[in-house]
């Protein structure tokens, strides 16, 4: 049984973006650097440099590292912090979208295209224009629409921008103003440009009223990951400062996405972040915690274990500790 295990034990791995292709799981992860650095909010300490896949040829036996697959120095555009990436398939084509930091410092959102889902992939000369921030998830719909997925406050700099544009007067939303949102937008066919403007994914409560600021229990701070159950969206991210993973679903892809509840109690370590798949008729979510680094937070570890719905489509709670 490797469920709640760490997953890969001879690198620091984290972010995981897991997928199924050709009946097989592929992990994307981002790659810790074993490396002992001071902590901030602007999140220094996590100063990766390259990319691994992983592949699962089912839920009982470790992944195979399929080696490095991109690197920073390979990234014409990009300056430094490669974080967490994702992946989509179109047409036999692999599309892999990572966030980095851009000669100004800024953080975007690339593209890398490969012929394997197991890489490796080559960079775009540019990042998405108009898009800004970090953890991307690519969406593929069932009419054949890709939606691009992203936003992470503090060192993601999304409490920066309002209305798609920057300014260092942009602050965290507070008190009872309506809590930042993730974005989302309709990508081109080609996938690599967007069709629109970046939209706001409203998360509401029960009684339709937007989040707030000071609600940091159940508001959105990164991690956003978007699926498909039925004809139910459902949301999940984190909620940062609390280090929970929460969920909302809607009956659009726009929104707005009612809250549900705690997909994953806080982890050891300060960062939480998961995807959720399908396999073989099974749900299961992909996350990480600092177990094999005890604690230290720029050095986690992957895991996954199986989720669970009730009857009417609810998300039951996972215990995140290590008990």
């Amino acid at each position: 049984m490797i469920e709640k295990k760490p997953l890969v034990k001879d690198l620091y791995t984290a972010d995981p973006s897991a997928h199924v292709f050709n009946n097989k799981i592929y992990i994307y992860p981002s790659h810790d650097q074993d490396a002992d650095l001071e902590n901030n909010d602007n999140g220094d300490q996590y100063n990766m440099v390259d990319y691994h896949v992983y592949e699962m040829d089912d839920t009982e036996h470790y992944p195979k590292d399929c080696g490095c697959v991109l690197k920073l120095e390979d990234i014409p555009w990009a300056s430094k912090q490669v974080w967490a990436p994702d992946c989509v398939e179109k047409d036999g084509k692999y599309y892999f979208v990572f966030p980095a930091r851009d000669k100004n410092n800024m953080f975007r959102i690339g593209i890398a295209t490969g012929n394997n889902p197991a890489g490796p992939f080559k960079a775009e000369e540019k990042p998405i224009e108009g898009t800004y921030s970090i953890d991307p998830c690519m969406f593929p719909d069932n009419d054949g629409k890709y939606y691009l997925t992203f936003g992470g406050l503090w060192g993601g700099q999304l409490d920066q921008y309002k209305d798609n544009k920057w300014s260092a007067d942009n602050k965290e939303p507070k008190g009872k103003e309506p809590a930042k949102c993730p974005k989302i937008a309709l990508m081109k066919d080609d996938l690599l440009s967007l069709k629109e403007e970046p939209r706001d994914l409203v998360i509401i409560d029960k009684n339709g009223k937007p989040l707030e600021g000071a609600d940091e229990d159940r508001r959105y701070f990164e991690d956003p990951w978007l699926f498909k159950k039925g004809d139910t969206y459902y949301f999940t991210y984190s909620t940062g400062t609390t280090h929970k993973i929460c969920w909302a679903t809607s009956k659009t892809v726009y929104g707005p996405y009612t809250y549900g509840g705690v997909i994953l109690t806080p982890v050891l370590g300060w960062t939480t972040h998961h995807s959720i798949l399908e396999y073989n008729g099974k749900w299961y979510m992909f996350y990480h915690d600092c177990e094999l680094s005890n604690g230290v937070n720029q050095k986690r570890n992957i895991k996954f274990c199986s989720i669970e719905f009730d009857s009417e489509g609810n998300i039951k709670t996972i215990d995140g500790s290590l008990k």
